[in-house]
């Protein structure tokens, strides 16, 4: 690549203005690849999106919002271990 030239990927990542763009590509990850991390979770819960650090699932009952509420603190690392940086804080539950 010609001197003086970025290439778009360190453009992207490094850009201070394109700060807003890089938070929403990295929340719809989380929505898109939450089945991958959770397989098992493919029946009860659909993630909707992810607003100011806190993912939205939507879950099948009252007692599995319950079991994902008790488990909120490893399914918040388990995620945030998969892409190796803090990409949410918490979830908010509905049914």
């Amino acid at each position: 690549m010609p001197e003086g030239f970025k290439s778009l990927k360190e453009v992207f990542s490094r850009e201070p203005g394109l700060y807003k763009v890089r938070n929403i590509v990295k929340s719809s990850d989380v929505v898109i690849d939450f089945h991958k991390i959770f397989p098992d979770l493919k029946k009860v819960a659909i993630p909707h999106k992810v607003d100011k650090m806190f993912l939205k699932l939507k879950v099948e009952n009252a007692v599995w919002r319950s079991e994902l509420k008790f488990r909120e603190r490893e399914i918040v690392e388990k995620i945030n271990n998969f892409y190796k940086e803090e990409r949410i804080k918490g979830i908010k539950f509905s049914n």
